[in-house]
């Protein structure tokens, strides 16, 4: 299931992976309550947590669920056995709660669980959220939600059926769980910058490196972020950080966007694109120009970069680095160094106070369904050279179709 992969940096620049290597203790900006003190003692407290995508990340994640004190890694599930088992050892699940193939989500969800956290490629997360809230169990879904507009339509349908059935379902966005993003952009919300005038969003960075050598079924799977279909391209998979930023900013839908991309550096592999430009024209007037490039940038400023000028000031943000409005209200703002690893941490915090205190609104889900659509409007706008209207991909009942052939289920 997910991989874990490398992001080439360039110009010193740090990158969402970079802060795996990096990251230290980070400083928690929501509250926590400690385990002991809301089901009694420690021993009981704990989360029976299931990890759908042993990768990278996935082992990464489970880590941090690990040291919050408030989980149980009871079961683990990745179509690979040696990544089940490598982590399976690591985390202390016993060999019977480890599964593996195509089908390995459904027998982890037979187990008595009380949590999934699915990290797996994005192509399955409809699926595999579907079943799990049919479990009844609560969901820790990674982005992007889905990789169409009928998948995003479903896991907004599941935020809605998990919370009439009281459970949790948490999208995990690191920069909706930063301090300083929060602050910024509620600042901005409340007419700090004045007028919306227009944006600017953008995400590059180098190349991924490939995970396995191109030819079989398991490396198409392995090299997931590569494939349209798995990954929903690199604009839904990657870019959809910087372009949630700007939709959580406007607060709406666009109205439509136009604008191109391609394939013309990163030929070796797949058949993602490499990088994207387009305009998204929102309401009043606003314009957001956006462009991604996932190639070597040979020492230009790489990061996920995000400016909102208005009529009395500029909101400014950076994935790893400032956050700040200048201009009459200034904001002073500060530092994400950490973020990366930070917002994960917030995130399961929250994800475990909303659980043990029965909290089920499950507020991220909405706006996670609509940064999604963003993504594929502006997909679909560069795939067939035109402008596309928002109601076409919120309607749309084009599906992405993933080639399993030869994947054993």
């Amino acid at each position: 299931m997910e991989t874990g992969r490398k992001r080439k940096t360039g110009g010193g620049q740090v990158t969402r992976r970079g802060f795996m290597a990096k990251a230290g203790a980070a400083a928690l900006t929501f509250s926590i309550i400690r385990p002991e003190l809301v089901r009694g003692t420690a021993a009981n407290s704990k989360i029976r947590l299931g990890l759908i995508g042993c990768g990278g990340r996935g082992t990464w994640i489970a880590e941090l669920f690990a040291e919050h004190g408030g989980y149980e890694i009871a079961a683990a599930a990745d179509y690979f056995e040696e990544r089940v088992d490598e982590f399976g050892e690591k985390l202390n699940v016993a060999k019977g709660r480890r599964f593996t193939k195509l089908s390995c989500y459904k027998k982890l969800l037979e187990e008595k669980l009380d949590a999934a956290a699915i990290i797996s490629p994005p192509y399955f997360h409809p699926e595999q959220a579907a079943a799990a809230v049919e479990a009844g169990v609560h969901v820790y879904l990674a982005k992007p939600i889905a990789v169409d507009a009928p998948g995003c339509r479903q896991i907004n349908s599941l935020g809605k059926t998990a919370s009439l059935r009281g459970r949790c379902f948490l999208v995990d966005f690191q920069t909706r769980a930063n301090e300083f993003y929060i602050e910024a952009v509620k600042r901005v919300h409340n007419g700090d910058i004045g007028e919306l005038v227009f944006g600017e969003a953008s995400y590059h960075c180098g190349r991924l490196d490939i995970k396995a050598e191109p030819g079989t079924a398991e490396a198409r799977l392995k090299n997931w972020v590569f494939d349209k279909a798995l990954s929903g391209d690199i604009i839904t998979e990657q870019n959809i950080h910087t372009l949630d930023v700007a939709s959580w900013v406007m607060n709406e839908e666009p109205l439509y966007a136009f604008g191109s991309g391609g394939r013309k550096v990163r030929t070796d592999v797949g058949d993602c694109w490499d990088y994207y430009t387009l305009v998204f024209q929102y309401p009043n007037d606003v314009g957001i120009t956006f462009n991604s490039r996932q190639f070597n940038g040979h020492g230009t400023r790489e990061g996920i970069i995000n400016r909102m000028f208005g009529s009395e000031g500029v909101l400014e943000t950076e994935y790893g680095g400032k956050v700040m409005i200048r201009g009459k209200n200034f904001y002073r703002g500060g530092d994400t160094t950490e973020i990366y690893k930070e917002g994960a941490v917030n995130n399961i915090a929250r994800f475990y106070e909303d659980v043990t205190k029965k909290q089920f609104d499950n507020p991220t889900v909405g706006p996670s369904v609509r940064s999604n659509l963003v993504t594929i409007l502006g997909r679909t706008a560069a795939y067939e050279r035109r402008q596309v209207k928002w109601g076409e991909i919120v309607n749309s009942n084009e599906r992405m179709v993933a080639d399993l052939s030869g994947l054993e289920a």
